[in-house]
């Protein structure tokens, strides 16, 4: 198995190209988005995000002292407004009561008490706590997506039933536990999710179509 992931992370990376994500200027805009992207196209979730910029806002201190009302009428082009403004102003509490709304502060806590607290906040589940750990504190922890689900199931690497748990353990397992790799690996699933790997998939131009011999096949070169 590590073999495999190995060579799908590669050809990955020959196809698309490294991906730089997650876009954002500072660890915060990166945590804020992680929320914002819920149930939600990324290009949603940026337009809140620069409607934040635009009003100063993007500071831990000034969201948790703004009205959750006008925080919701600032984000409304991330949809479900309301209930992802609650969520925000959640985050932004717990990061200033615990960490003095501190990223730095927080980036300095062991993962798994980290990924304890952040499961402990309201509106926050393992996807979303996973992508701060990963994209934010630069964690080595692996974000399972609906993309990345689909992916694995459609080349039979793991069965449609898996859980978030499950998958996410199989790449912990047999890969390097770094966060650069993780980060990458991750993006370039969504990548191929984004672009090829859709509800009517375009096979014939899929990287990994051979992924059924890939098993064969060994990882001699290095991850980057």
């Amino acid at each position: 198995m590590k073999g495999t992931l190995l060579t799908i992370y590669r050809r990955l990376l020959t196809s698309f190209g490294r991906q730089h994500w997650w876009p954002g200027e500072t660890p915060f805009e990166v945590a804020i988005g992680a929320i914002l992207t819920q149930n939600t196209a990324w290009a949603n979730a940026s337009r809140a995000i620069d409607r934040l910029k635009q009003k100063r806002l993007l500071n831990p201190a000034r969201l948790a002292k703004l009205p959750q009302r006008r925080l919701a009428h600032l984000i409304r082009s991330s949809g479900y407004f309301n209930q992802k403004a609650r969520r925000l102003k959640v985050f932004v509490q717990y990061l200033e009561n615990r960490y003095g709304g501190d990223l730095n502060r927080m980036k300095r806590k062991p993962l798994s008490l980290l990924r304890d607290e952040l499961l402990g906040l309201k509106g926050i589940g393992p996807e979303t706590a996973d992508s701060i750990l990963l994209y934010a504190l630069e964690k080595p922890i692996f974000v399972v997506d609906a993309y990345t689900r689909r992916i694995l199931a459609r080349h039979s690497l793991v069965p449609w039933e898996a859980s978030y748990e499950e998958i996410q353990a199989l790449f912990m397992r047999h890969l390097p536990a770094q966060s650069s790799i993780y980060n990458e690996y991750h993006a370039l699933l969504v990548a191929l999710g984004k672009e090829l790997c859709q509800t009517h998939p375009k096979c014939h131009r899929c990287p990994l179509r051979s992924v059924g011999r890939l098993r064969l096949e060994t990882a001699a070169a290095p991850v980057d």
